[in-house]
């Protein structure tokens, strides 16, 4: 089984990737459902974020105010340092249960990949057979971000910034997706992609199907 790490910017469309793995037989896991799952009402995770930030950061309904700690972890680069040093150890424990488990339980499955934002930030990038890292414009995410999340194009700037350079990240990864065209495009680039880098899948994605319908 193909393991594959999808990486890059903040709404770069890594999501969209993980979608036309989905489509091409992979099982699929995200390292954020990773996150919020380690840190959901009740958990150890939750507590240890409370006693660091404070109980402004357990909402009404038991549940991590997501808000309150994303505006402290985005304006306080310490405090997104004590959050990370909470979460990641046991996002990556969740996340190698998640692979161990697809490995074993479905082994006749095309691939296994993971979505991580920070995937080389959390010491992830020598998990994975290969690498993936979605681009696109600067200005494009900007206004993805203000659709998806609301934030005015100053917030989403700042969001950008605070992670590790995407040029960076297209260093340090097998291979770079582009992702400026339709859906379409999008997959049967990553099609295209691992095709080249691992020729063997050929036989086992259908040629007819290139993208989520």
């Amino acid at each position: 089984m193909l393991s594959v790490g999808v990486t890059g910017g903040i709404a770069s469309g890594k999501s969209a990737v993980m979608r036309c793995l989905r489509h091409m037989g992979g099982i699929v896991f995200s390292a954020d459902e990773a996150a919020r799952a380690v840190v959901g009402p009740g958990s150890p995770g939750l507590r240890a974020v409370a006693r660091t930030f404070g109980p402004q950061a357990v909402a009404a309904d038991g549940a991590m105010d997501r808000a309150f700690v994303g505006r402290r972890v985005f304006a306080e680069p310490a405090m997104r340092r004590e959050l990370e040093a909470i979460t990641h150890p046991l996002l990556l424990a969740l996340l190698r249960r998640q692979m161990r488990s697809a490995a074993m339980d479905v082994p006749q499955a095309l691939l296994v990949a993971v979505e991580a934002p920070l995937l080389f930030e959390a010491g992830m990038g020598d998990w994975f057979d290969i690498v993936l890292c979605v681009t696109a414009p600067a200005q494009v995410r900007v206004e993805r971000l203000a659709d998806r999340d609301g934030l005015a194009p100053d917030d989403a700037g700042r969001r950008m910034a605070a992670q590790l350079p995407v040029e960076e990240k297209m260093a340090r990864s097998t291979a770079v997706i582009s992702n400026e065209g339709s859906p379409e495009q999008l997959c049967k680039a990553v099609r295209a992609t691992l095709l080249r880098l691992r020729p063997g899948l050929n036989a086992r994605l259908d040629p007819g199907e290139t993208s989520p319908r």
